[in-house]
């Protein structure tokens, strides 16, 4: 006889599904919720990974969101504890968090407990590194940057910049026409170019322009003149509805990074009693009379479990291997089509273990975006800088390198040895270290990472109206919906599918708008 609990599997323990996890057994007591995770850790893309005391951000997350709900969500799990400019606030303190308009105080947490997971108020300092020379993220047309570019190139943006204002590329067919109409072509190619060839590792002229509308939303030269001219000074503010996404200046950010939160959240959920199997992949996904029945899937120990009478499924691991996984029905000929045609974008990071900076450099980054075309990192993270309890030595800097590549090209292909020796001899390069300074090292791959606007995305319509013809079937998160998402995105998801599993209240079809509107964009 069947359990009168609504069984509800959860595939992925990331961001999308935690939240999903944790809101179903808030909302209900009347529910068996079941989370499988293929990695034996939580947190996705959010997790962090510890090597010899140092821990390491995947991609780096900033917790900040333009949704009251994702941050009021964060903050009744993980207190704030204290400004940026010191992990040990004095007692009392309180931290203004405007939503809305509204103003509210939230108390910091003084406690010494250090079993209690605190959020740290962070500065936020990106910048680009172009010419072996750092130049202010976004872009802005101060005196450095000036002086930097010099005077001829600094003639041509500004010509390039005044025809694009004026004599703007219509329609706009692919992100390069985007970049150009928002920065004029000098600025693009000196600023952009590089960096996102290497991010997608295709041509800007073959993305489509809504890559840009996704993720640059709405900033121009224009938006950072205008910032610089009449910003206003926000204390602790770090809600900041009014400034786009681009221009955040301080963010929320756990002490021990983004997978305390996640690992949080996962116990949390298994108090409450739902069920997350660690290192558990999903082999089939069985429907019947067009809905979902039942799950198989390879657990820790090697050996295959089912789940039978599945109630309601919801997915945030890849499209294109959710639909793989389907058996028992027909599949539409089109849709198999269009999800092995899904482009995904794989990710390495490496960790450096640094003893200094060149010329005893005091970077303050959370960011560093290499521009520079003779290497192949994209990006830098300063571990220091997001939290020093990143950091096993405080006497010492622990920098994340960011690589963009192909499962299986020849970056993935290097073992962990060729890769930290790799990304050493690029921050040399650079000339931002001495090769003696690096001490030691480690690399991390994570496939999948970057769900891609080109391929046979223009046509995933066909997917979206696939898988809203599956009853009981809800993708959630960056994968699941193959979006772009930051965390919050995925959350939000989560939200809503909660609400119209639960309540009713929404559309199943509308959770795809999520992260369509300019109200919930962020730029990660």
């Amino acid at each position: 006889m069947k359990n009168s609990c609504k069984k509800i599997v959860i595939i992925g323990g990331g961001p999308a599904g935690l939240t999903a996890g944790l809101s179903f057994l808030q909302k209900s007591s009347d529910l068996e919720v079941i989370i499988l995770e293929s990695e034996q850790q939580l947190g996705g893309l959010s997790r962090t990974h510890v090597y010899k005391g140092n821990r390491m951000d995947i991609g780096g997350h900033r917790f900040f969101s333009k949704s009251d709900e994702v941050m009021q969500w964060w903050l009744e799990i993980m207190p704030i504890r204290g400004l940026s400019e010191s992990t040990s606030p004095e007692k009392n303190e309180k931290v203004k968090i405007n939503y809305h308009g509204q103003s509210r105080e939230v108390d910091v947490n003084n406690s010494d407990d250090s079993e209690k997971a605190k959020m740290l108020v962070r500065n936020r300092l990106s910048r680009i590194y172009y010419l072996r020379k750092f130049f202010k993220y976004p872009i802005n047309l101060s005196w450095e940057t000036l002086k930097n570019l010099g005077l001829v190139r600094v003639m041509r943006v500004g010509v390039s910049y005044l025809q694009a204002r004026f004599f703007p590329i219509k329609p706009e067919q692919n992100l390069e026409e985007f970049f150009i109409n928002r920065f004029g072509k000098e600025l693009y190619l000196t600023f952009f170019k590089s960096y996102t060839e290497k991010v997608w590792g295709v041509k800007c002229s073959d993305i489509s322009a809504e890559w840009g509308a996704q993720r640059i939303k709405g900033l121009s030269i224009t938006e950072a003149i205008r910032h610089a001219l009449f910003k206003k000074k926000n204390g602790n503010d770090v809600s900041q509805k009014n400034i786009e996404t681009s221009l955040i200046e301080k963010f929320l950010y756990p002490e021990l990074g983004p997978g305390q939160m996640w690992e949080l959240v996962g116990r949390k959920i298994e108090e409450k009693g739902g069920r997350i199997h660690l290192g558990s992949s999903v082999n089939s996904i069985e429907l019947v009379g067009g809905g979902v029945n039942a799950v198989e899937y390879l657990n820790s120990e090697g050996n295959v479990s089912r789940i039978s009478d599945v109630d309601y499924l919801v997915s945030s691991m890849p499209i294109q291997e959710l639909i793989r996984d389907m058996k028992g029905i027909e599949i539409p000929n089109n849709v198999k089509t269009v999800s092995e045609g899904l482009i995904y974008r794989d990710f390495i990071t490496v960790g450096l273990l640094i003893r200094k900076f060149k010329n005893n450099m005091e970077l303050k980054d959370n960011w560093i975006y290499i521009q520079e075309s003779d290497v192949r990192v994209g990006r830098l993270q300063i571990f220091n800088n997001w939290s020093p309890a990143l950091v096993g030595n405080a006497d010492m800097y622990w920098v994340g390198l960011e690589y963009f590549c192909q499962q299986n090209d020849d970056l993935w292909n290097k073992s962990d040895e060729e890769m930290v020796q790799f990304a050493r001899s690029e921050m040399v390069k650079l000339n931002l270290v001495e090769e003696q300074d690096v001490l030691d090292g480690t690399s991390l791959r994570v496939p999948k990472t970057y769900p891609a606007y080109f391929g046979s995305y223009d046509r995933f319509g066909v997917i979206m109206d696939f898988i809203d013809g599956i009853s009981n079937l809800y993708p959630i998160g960056r994968n699941g919906m193959h979006r772009y998402n930051n965390q919050d995105h995925s959350m939000l998801t989560a939200f809503r599918t909660v609400e119209s599993i639960l309540d009713e209240t929404v559309d199943k079809s509308s959770i795809w708008s999520i992260n369509t509107e300019m109200e919930y964009h962020e730029e990660k």
